[in-house]
């Protein structure tokens, strides 16, 4: 349903996905996946929805079967010239039907999110003692197995743990609720991403992800080699926010200065705004309570960090079977052919798959904290 070099398999089932009937791939149209570095990521399928023959007076044929019912798991795998990666591994949670007025009109749109709308179920009120965030994101996540949930957990700079006699974390909200709530206070990120094979699921939480070697590169205006078909840059100066206010140190109840003065996030631009823009650069006051000095620097550091992520973004678009691969979201990419000031490593913030007959496009989001290409040279 796809260009040359690139297939598509889908698996459906209640429990254990399994590949879908060759009817259900005839009847589909398009497929949508978005991965986002924060927050859940989806999918869409589109299906033309007939009812002919006999069933025609009982029901349509892709709801007669129970693949395609609420909280069923979807598990995609697109093959790009022989390389097999897992697309997404997700739950439906929404139906759309539109009959139609014409023979071959009417269509089913199923709609779903990753296996980590799982962990948003249930409201709970839970108390997790002498447990410092690391290890209850670890019990959060190992409690859900079932759906492959692999733990990556990073621990943050400033740990501090609860001693029972002075405090006890107290979870009130639904566990995806509770990781995000964490991983805020920190700058982290949480979520779930699809593979390295069906049915595994790496669970993230930490900080976004800016070391490792980077993707293809996304190349323009360089002919034959390019591969992005759009792509437009912003800069925005108003982004950059240090921090600075006085805390209490709710041990020793001395009252103590917190500041920031720059990211601590691995640079990937030779400019970042938090210098570059020196001395217009915003400041915002502190405010915490019950906190140490650790945790309130910790606090103050994260504000400043997560305020340079996207600083510069760059949205565009490519084609899958130029770029020759899938572009993963949360991880770094190359890109070249913009000139020297956008030119060079972003991380790679969300990317949207695009999938039709005979074509495969994916949209993209990339960020950085400023501008100027780090290396003179993006290995294609």
């Amino acid at each position: 349903m796809i260009p040359l070099g690139v297939q598509l398999s889908l698996l459906i089932g209640p429990i254990v996905a399994v590949p879908a009937p060759l009817s259900y791939l005839e009847a589909l149209q398009s497929v949508e996946v978005t991965h986002n570095d924060s927050g859940r990521s989806g999918f869409q399928m589109t299906f033309q929805a007939g009812r002919p023959g006999l069933v025609s007076g009982v029901d349509y044929p892709l709801l007669a079967l129970p693949l395609l019912r609420m909280f069923n798991r979807v598990v995609m795998v697109v093959t790009i010239n022989a390389m097999p990666s897992v697309l997404m591994d997700g739950i439906i949670t929404n139906q759309q039907l539109t009959p139609g007025d014409q023979p071959g009109s009417g269509t089913l749109t199923v709609t779903g999110e990753d296996v980590s709308v799982m962990l948003d179920l249930e409201q709970k009120n839970v108390e997790h003692p002498a447990q410092d965030e690391t290890v209850i994101a670890n019990m959060i996540i190992l409690s859900y197995a079932q759906y492959g949930l692999i733990p990556t957990v990073i621990p943050p700079v400033v740990i501090d743990p609860p001693l029972p006699v002075e405090r006890t974390p107290v979870q009130r909200g639904t566990d995806l609720a509770y990781l995000n709530e964490m991983a805020g206070r920190h700058g982290y990120v949480f979520y779930v991403t699809p593979g390295p094979a069906p049915f595994t699921n790496l669970a993230y939480w930490g900080p976004p992800i800016r070391v490792g070697l980077p993707q293809r590169a996304l190349t323009m205006n360089l002919g034959p080699q390019s591969n992005v078909t759009s792509i437009n840059f912003q800069h925005d100066g108003m982004a950059p926010t240090l921090v600075s206010g006085r805390v209490q140190d709710r041990t020793t109840n001395q009252v103590t200065p917190v500041r920031s003065f720059a990211s601590t996030r691995i640079p990937l631009s030779s400019q970042p705004s938090v210098f570059a823009n020196q001395p217009n650069v915003r400041t915002t006051r502190f405010e915490g309570n019950g906190l140490n000095i650790m945790q309130a620097y910790g606090r103050a550091q994260s504000m400043t960090d997560s305020s340079t992520d996207n600083v510069v973004s760059a949205s565009g678009e490519l084609d899958a079977a130029r770029y020759g691969g899938i572009l993963r979201s949360r991880n770094l990419v190359g890109l070249r052919g913009a000139g020297y000031t956008y030119d060079g490593f972003y991380y790679v913030k969300s990317v949207t798959h695009n999938i039709t007959r005979g074509e495969y496009k994916q949209r993209f989001s990339l960020t950085r904290e400023g501008v100027g290409s780090i290396s003179p040279v993006v290995i294609p």
